[in-house]
């Protein structure tokens, strides 16, 4: 899970930091990006073709609505993307939470086929409230019940890579939300979210003067919290530490850099 968005995060780097940066060890948990609806999916996306293309990994990625178009960052970053990378992915498009649910259940039910080893799910906060506005009535039960039919699948996915290709390597899941902006002090279903989801990836934008110098359209802090974030450094396969903090930086042109920050 983490593992795959840093090394992302490494290889969108400037080369003289990317020694900088920490590798975590796979861990069997989820990652939450929380933050920005429209750079959580670039994220997520950039996330997807990553491991797709360089990992080798069988991708299903779930979103709400269909994605037409491929974000200019990943364009910028990616543009000799070949074909047989994006095979790899799978795009589904669930509308309703129940959709969503019977999809990601018939990844469970699909064991003649090679498995996925990285599931996606974008704008998660749409799926317990089905589209509508506010908080209503058995949304963080409709969420619990959704992130953990989405960690009994991974965990099923998991056992099946290790029957069918040998692989220790954990089915991971990542997932983007957008908390609601209504003023209150905390969101019920993020709170949902966070029992199952053990780490959480936080973007915050960063609107000083300083980080948006030298023609740099946003920059954005990117840190790590939640109960899989490693409270000691270790010596060797380093989890993600807590303090270790990155800077997202979004050009002009589309195109993004990350670096330790």
């Amino acid at each position: 899970m983490a593992d795959v968005l840093t090394h992302m995060f490494a290889n969108l780097s400037p080369a003289d930091s990317k020694k900088d940066f920490v590798t975590p060890a796979p861990a069997e948990c989820g990652v939450l990006i929380v933050g920005e609806q429209s750079l959580g999916r670039s994220l997520l996306l950039l996330t997807a073709v990553t491991a797709a293309s360089q990992g080798g990994m069988k991708v299903v990625f779930f979103a709400p609505q269909q994605i037409q178009s491929l974000p200019a960052s990943l364009q910028k970053c990616v543009p000799s993307l070949s074909p047989e990378s994006l095979k790899k992915i799978t795009f589904c498009y669930p509308r309703t939470a129940e959709e969503l649910r019977r999809q990601i259940a018939g990844l469970h039910e699909s064991s003649s086929t090679f498995p996925p080893s990285l599931i996606i799910v974008d704008r998660l906060e749409d799926y317990p409230c089905d589209g509508h506005s506010g908080h209503h009535p058995g949304e963080q039960s409709r969420a619990a019940h959704l992130a953990a039919l989405l960690r009994d699948t991974a965990a099923f996915l998991t056992s099946l890579l290790e029957r069918q290709t040998s692989s220790t390597a954990p089915c991971r899941i990542i997932a983007s939300y957008k908390p609601k902006e209504d003023g209150a002090d905390s969101d019920p279903v993020l709170d949902a979210f966070d029992r199952y989801f053990q780490l959480q990836c936080t973007l915050d934008q960063d609107r000083s003067y300083k980080a948006t110098d030298a023609g740099r359209q946003e920059a954005w802090r990117v840190y790590f919290s939640g109960t899989g974030v490693a409270r000691e450094p270790r010596t060797e396969d380093f989890e993600v530490r807590p303090g270790l903090e990155w800077q997202l930086l979004m050009f002009p042109d589309g195109s993004i850099a990350f670096k330790v920050a």
